[in-house]
């Protein structure tokens, strides 16, 4: 329940009002069941090779800018 304390506000004033308290709590609750989590194809560490740092050995120094 909104009560209005102060201030004599237009019906377009209250609606615009209401509907901010609306859209956050739609918010809030769609963050709470984690709607608001990009889906696992988007995250872009997938792309990252896994293999990023060389072995160590003889040509350890050729794989640090030419990955095989």
């Amino acid at each position: 329940m909104i009560k209005i304390v102060r201030g004599n506000p237009t019906p377009e004033e209250l609606a615009a009002a209401l509907a901010v308290v609306q859209a956050r709590a739609a918010a809030s609750a769609a963050a709470a069941q984690g709607e608001g989590t990009p889906p696992e194809w988007s995250d872009p560490a997938r792309t990252v090779p896994a293999r990023r740092v060389p072995h160590p050995g003889p040509r350890a120094w050729r794989t640090t800018y030419w990955p095989s």
